[in-house]
């Protein structure tokens, strides 16, 4: 009888953990993602909570953090900033516009990871071995 692989319930959560840092480290300046666009990027839409728990281990990082916000452009990680203006500075220090409820003006401020943005980052085998033969057709 062949035994199961089996992979632990821990490496799937470092390696999730571990595409949103890769993302959340390439949101530019004076933009903000949303939850579930990171989430999206790594390949479960539905993982946006589990977004945000990956941020909230990440506060010493050095990574923009306070550049993620809800799909609306609420400001909801702003209490693990230890000041609760603290993200809506740092936004607002980058150029970030904010409309009357206090939500960023997503219209002019949302940067959507990319699927070639991905794809460098190493996600989506296949997706990469579509580019790749893509790239091949072009050259011959």
């Amino acid at each position: 009888m062949k035994k199961k692989k089996t992979v632990r319930k821990g490496k799937k959560k470092k390696d999730f953990f571990d595409k949103v840092y890769k993302i959340v480290a390439k949101i530019p300046y004076g933009k903000v993602a949303t939850y579930g666009d990171i989430a999206e990027a790594c390949g479960i839409r539905s993982s946006a909570r589990t977004v945000g728990w990956a941020l909230n281990g990440a506060k010493e990082s050095g990574l923009p953090c306070h550049r993620v916000v809800n799909r609306f452009g609420a400001l909801t990680g702003r209490i693990h900033f230890g000041s609760y203006d603290l993200m809506e500075e740092l936004l607002r220090s980058e150029g970030v516009e904010f409309d009357k409820d206090g939500c960023v003006k997503l219209e002019k401020h949302l940067w959507k990871p990319t699927k070639s943005s991905r794809l460098r980052q190493g996600y989506g085998g296949q997706a990469r071995r579509l580019k790749d033969s893509k790239i091949k057709k072009l050259k011959n």
